[in-house]
C-alpha cells in the first residue's frame, strides 16, 4: 500500500492528482481558522450566560445556546468543506461554494436581535 493510501481521509485523498502543496496548505489553513471561530463561539455562549449580564434571562439563554450550538455545527461543516475543497483540487475542477459564511451570517444576526430584544426588555 502506497503513503497516499493510507492517508485519512480516503474519500479525499484517494481521488485526483496531488495537488501544489500551498493549495493544500491553504485549504488547511482555512479550515482550521473556522475551528478557531468555533472555540469563540462556544467561548461566548459560555461568557453570555455565566456572566450574567443584565439582560432578559430567557433571552440571554436563548443567545447563548445559539451561539454554542452554533460552535458545535461550524467545526462539522468546516470539516465538509474542507473535504470538498480538498477533492477539487486534486481533480482540477472549480472550488465548490461555502455554507460556513452563510451559517454564520445568520447565526449572528439571530444573536444580536436576541441580545437587543434582551436588553430593551429587562
Amino acid at each position: 500500500m502506497s503513503a497516499p493510501d493510507r492517508r485519512f481521509p480516503r474519500s479525499v485523498f484517494g481521488v485526483g492528482a496531488e495537488p501544489d502543496a500551498r493549495f493544500t496548505l491553504a485549504n488547511e489553513r482555512t479550515f482550521l481558522a473556522w475551528i478557531r471561530t468555533a472555540l469563540a463561539l462556544v467561548a461566548g455562549g459560555v461568557a453570555l450566560e455565566t456572566l450574567g449580564l443584565d439582560l432578559q434571562p430567557a433571552l440571554r439563554l436563548a443567545a447563548a445556546l445559539v451561539l454554542i450550538v452554533a460552535g458545535i455545527a461550524v467545526p462539522l461543516i468546516a470539516w465538509s468543506g474542507w473535504m470538498r475543497v480538498e477533492r477539487a483540487l486534486r481533480r482540477g475542477e472549480p472550488l465548490p461554494s461555502t455554507l460556513v459564511g452563510v451559517t454564520l451570517a445568520v447565526v449572528v444576526a439571530l444573536v444580536g436581535v436576541l441580545v437587543l430584544l434582551g436588553v430593551l426588555l429587562r
